[in-house]
């Protein structure tokens, strides 16, 4: 095991010394929404101002016939919403649905700069983390 002490040493010879000045924001309350809710959304730029975090829900609170347009939701009030200190995250659809592919490739092109996290869902090993990084 190595000692804690290590983990701000290059791991190889020559390598830079890995940043030491994470930034970290408070996460104190963490807003879900689904964004193919009209109701929901409307009230989302109301809601930036009084939360840590915004989280734009894909995965299992979304009803199946609804993935497509809470996708394209989420890019919409991505884009119209100045969320301020307000960090957005969203919550994609697991590696092995039909959705995810599609909702990290409209996520990613369209609001990536926006987004702060991407969860993903249900992750079973290392090998799914890999799998999002290559994607990314």
């Amino acid at each position: 095991m190595r000692n804690p002490r290590a983990f701000l040493r290059p791991l190889a010879v020559g390598a830079p010394t890995p940043n030491a000045d994470i930034e970290s924001r408070p996460s104190r309350m963490i807003h879900f929404f689904d964004p193919s809710n009209e109701k929901m959304a409307a009230k989302v730029p109301q809601i930036a101002g009084q939360t840590d975090i915004i989280l734009g829900n894909l995965e299992d609170a979304v009803k199946t016939e609804k993935k497509e347009a809470a996708r394209l939701g989420l890019v919409e009030i991505a884009k119209a919403t100045d969320f301020g200190t307000t960090q957005l995250w969203t919550r994609v659809n697991s590696l092995d649905s039909p959705w995810m592919l599609d909702d990290m490739i409209t996520l990613i092109t369209e609001i990536g700069h926006k987004l702060d996290v991407i969860m993903i869902p249900k992750v079973e090993g290392p090998q799914d983390i890999h799998y999002v990084d290559r994607l990314m």
